[in-house]
Formats: C-alpha cells, sequence, structure tokens
C-alpha cells in the first residue's frame, strides 16, 4: 500500500488546533486513543536509515505487523506489511530481501525501540468516507546498540485517506502553521531518535556544466532508477525486470561512450559487471516480452485460425521458464558479486575518475563524442548483411540513442528530436530481432504440440507472420536509417 503522510513538530505548549470546517470536511471523528511499540531493524551503520527506508516490528494498534516502508516520492512512500508471525529476533525473509539493495549481505538487527501513545482524529466527507487521519504522538525512544537514556518528545502527523489529496494536507498544513506547529525535519521517529548517528543528507549535487557534469548526473539517474526497481523485480512486479535491465544498460552505455570525460581503464570493470547483470535479466525479459508477443498474436488472429488449446500451450511453455528465470533473477541480486557491483557504483560517484577533457566544456566535449558513436552505428549499418548484423547495429542504434540521451539536458529540443529518430531505428531493428528469436520458440511449440497430439497449425502461421513481419522490417530499414542523418545537437 502507498501512504501520503507529512510530519510536524509540536512545541511544548503548542495545542493541536481545530480542524472542523476544513472545505470538503464534514465531520472530525476522535480522539482514539493507542498505544504501540515498534523495535526497527537495520544495519550496524544504519544503511536503511541512511536511504529513508525504515523496517519495524509493530505491536499494538489496528496496524500491528511487520512494517517496511519505501520512499516513494515526497511525502509518499510505500509500505509492505506481514503478520508478526513467531520470529521477533530477525525480520521475515520476504521484507529482508526487498532491502538487500542497501543491506548488502550485512545482518538486519534491533537497532531502537520506539513506544508511542497516540490519539487520533479521523476527517471525513458527507459520505463518511476517509479523507485524512490526524495523530498526536507522545513518542519515547532507546537506541539498542548503546542502551542510551530514552529519548521523549511530541509530534504530529497528517496521512492522507483513500478519499482525500494534498489540497487537503496543505490546508490541514496551513492550520497547524497558525497554530505554531511546523514540519519535521525528520522524515520518521528512527531518524530523529539517532540522528546523531547519521550524518547530515549530502547535498543534492549541483547540475554543472562540465562535461563530466552532465555525464555523471545521467550516471547519478541511473544509479537511483537501480535502487528503486530492484525490490520491484523481487516482487515480481509488472515490468520492473525491463526497468532494471534498461537502467543498467543505460548506465553501462554511458560510461563506455563518454570514456573519455570518465575515464574508461577505471570504469572498465564496472562495465563488464554492469554487462553480466543486463544478461541475467535478460532470460527473464526475453520471455517475458515472447509471452506477451505471442499472446497478443494469438488474440488478433481469425478464431477459427486457432486450432487446439494454444493458449493452454503458450501457458505451460512459458510458466515454468518464466519462473526459473525470476529465481536466477533474485538469485543474482542477492549475490556478493551484485552487492561488489553496487559497491562499485558508489565508489565512482563518490569520487569520479574525471579526464581533464571531462573538465570541459559539455558544448563543446560532447558533441564529438556522441558523433563518433553515431559512426560507430554507422559502421554497423553497412556491415549488417544478415540476422546478425542486423542485431548489432540495434545495438549500436542503442548506444547511440543512450548517448543522445545523456547529452540532451545540455542541448535541449534538437537533441531531444534526434534521440527519437534514433529510437525509430532502434525500435524498428528491435521488433526484427524479436522476430528472430521468436521463430525457433514457435518451431519448438508447434513440433511439441505434434508430438503431443495436439494441432501445431496455429504456431506454423504465426512463424510464417513473424517471417513476413521480418522481411517488412528489413525493407522499411533502408529508408528510416537514410532520415536519421549526422547528430547536430549544437
Amino acid at each position: 500500500m502507498r501512504e501520503t503522510e507529512r510530519k510536524y513538530e509540536a512545541p511544548g505548549g503548542t495545542a493541536l488546533p481545530d480542524l472542523a470546517g476544513l472545505p470538503g470536511v464534514t465531520a472530525v471523528a476522535g480522539p482514539e486513543e493507542l498505544r504501540l511499540e515498534a523495535v526497527y531493524y537495520d544495519t550496524e551503520d544504519l544503511r536503511l536509515a541512511r536511504a529513508g527506508l525504515t523496517l519495524r516490528r509493530r505491536t499494538g494498534g489496528d496496524d500491528a505487523g511487520w512494517h517496511l516502508k519505501l520512499p516513494v516520492g515526497v511525502d509518499t512512500r510505500e509500505e509492505v506489511r506481514l503478520p508478526l508471525g513467531r520470529a521477533a529476533k530477525r525480520p521475515p525473509k520476504e521484507l529482508a530481501s526487498l532491502v538487500q539493495v542497501h543491506a548488502r549481505g550485512n545482518e538486519l538487527s534491533p537497532v531502537a525501540r520506539i513506544r508511542t501513545t497516540r490519539h487520533r482524529w479521523q476527517l471525513v466527507d458527507a459520505k463518511g468516507e476517509l479523507l485524512a487521519e490526524v495523530v498526536e504522538d507522545l513518542v519515547s525512544g532507546q537506541a539498542v546498540a548503546d542502551g542510551s537514556t530514552a529519548d521523549s518528545w511530541r509530534e504530529i502527523e497528517v496521512e492522507l485517506g483513500d478519499r482525500g489529496d494534498t489540497a487537503l494536507l496543505d490546508r490541514v498544513e496551513a492550520r497547524l502553521s497558525e497554530a505554531g506547529i511546523r514540519r519535521s525535519t525528520s522524515s520518521a521517529k528512527l531518524t530523529r531518535l539517532l540522528a546523531d548517528r547519521l550524518s547530515p543528507p549530502a547535498p543534492a549535487p549541483v547540475r554543472g556544466t562540465s562535461a563530466a557534469d552532465v555525464v555523471l548526473a545521467y550516471v547519478r539517474e541511473q544509479a537511483e532508477a537501480l535502487r528503486h526497481q530492484d525490490p520491484r523485480v523481487r516482487r515480481g512486479e509488472d515490468d520492473a525486470v525491463h526497468q532494471l535491465r534498461v537502467a543498467t544498460r543505460r548506465m553501462r552505455s554511458a560510461l563506455q561512450a563518454f570514456g573519455a570525460v570518465v575515464e574508461r581503464d577505471r570504469t572498465r570493470a564496472l562495465t563488464d559487471e554492469l554487462k553480466w547483470l543486463a544478461g541475467v535479466l535478460g532470460d527473464a525479459r526475453d520471455l517475458e516480452v515472447l509471452r506477451d508477443r505471442f499472446e497478443n498474436a494469438v488474440a488478433e488472429l481469425d478464431p477459427e485460425l486457432v486450432l487446439g488449446p494454444v493458449r493452454a500451450q503458450l501457458t505451460r511453455h512459458f510458466a515454468p521458464l518464466e519462473a526459473a528465470a525470476h529465481e536466477a533473477s533474485v538469485a543474482a541480486l542477492d549475490s556478493a558479486r551484485y552487492f561488489a557491483l553496487l559497491d562499485a557504483v558508489d565508489a565512482l560517484l563518490a569520487d569520479p575518475p574525471v579526464t581533464p577533457l571531462g573538465r570541459g566544456k559539455a558544448g563543446k566535449v560532447l558533441p564529438e563524442l556522441v558523433a563518433k558513436t553515431h559512426r560507430r552505428l554507422a559502421k554497423r549499418v553497412a556491415e549488417a548483411t544478415d540476422d546478425t548484423g542486423l542485431h548489432e547495429a540495434r545495438k549500436a542504434a542503442k548506444r547511440l540513442r543512450y548517448s543522445v540521451e545523456v547529452a540532451e539536458p545540455a542541448f535541449g529540443k534538437r537533441a531531444k528530436k534526434y534521440r527519437r529518430q534514433v529510437k525509430d531505428v532502434q525500435t524498428l531493428l528491435g521488433e526484427h530481432q524479436d522476430s528472430v528469436v521468436a521463430r525457433p520458440v514457435l518451431r519448438e511449440l508447434g513440433a511439441k504440440a505434434h508430438l503431443d497430439g495436439e494441432n501445431g497449425f496455429t504456431f506454423g502461421l504465426l512463424h510464417g507472420l513473424e517471417d513476413g513481419l521480418a522481411r517488412r522490417v528489413e525493407d522499411r530499414f533502408a529508408v528510416v536509417w537514410r532520415g536519421v542523418g549526422k547528430p547536430k545537437l549544437s
């Protein structure tokens, strides 16, 4: 579930204002008193808290259980819940897995115990639907590691209900502000309690104008995307494998294409590992693409041409393969090799090996490096005389597209337009490659249907359609490629 909430500091002597009469609020129910106790788990060096995550085991109240909160955006976090269960010393494996992109194999153990006496009010509309909850918490907390004396404070939380919106949050905040209650500087109770052990968050990097500034900003965005998609892959969420793989390949392409800006010899080992990760994820992604492709193709056929239990055959073929691929992907994400890759990304961004050329102005340095990537693509296109050659051209087109994407913040609309043209080439060649990969699988499905005493006609028909699609792509490709031309960013 997702929660959108804001936290406020309530200094001594301030009273919670009357929240009745706010636009849209028909009634204020409460207060209801709750007594809550939570034990928070983290690594010894508080990696979760530093990343804005909290993992706790809460008792009391109407949401007792294990809670993992993952940051999503401003004021919004995704909360994953599991029942309390019997185990209290270690978090459930399902939740521990979701934080490994930060914990990286380090033990998760109790770091704090927080007790809360909560008074809760509910803001409801004319239909009795919940718009928001406002709680006043009297908090006492104690760090587990050093057994320090408990710290106590008072805070206010406002959380949107199913029918609320951010405009209501703003109106409540204005009412609280009039009473002298201000936004908290801590995003969670745990970060306030352990503030002395948490270094202040690093300021957001300023988008500079040097070539290295532009390239590293892009790499940083992909690193953030990787951290965001990791738990989604582990949970098997839709499109997560694809998005994690894209972030991995974008980062690799940027480091390869701009090796004259961020020293290539210092990033070669990392790009090799990024290639490994993309390869592992590729198995799961390829199966996902093929299954969707075949299911959509069957749905578009005249029903009279769908002979036999075609959809059931597709399920029988893909389900075990996709399950095994997902298991392999998660195993890779739990490996020491992956954790070392993440450490290498962090080290690169903390101390990037910028070259003298990289310190030059982006507007002067980047166009030639993008042009070099274009020349590489042109060479691959000239050499593309078969399926393998077209696949190599596709990969080169993807690198050019990502290179332009890196430079886009520095060059604006012209770069954006060119990137879209290159994407058209990549997409067209992607259709061709998908067809190349699909045909042997369709032949296998048709042969298996025959051996099982079922009808393989539909798979043969799809094979023919795929072959025809590939031929049409090859005919069209020359026209599309001529329309791209050399990059003119500045």
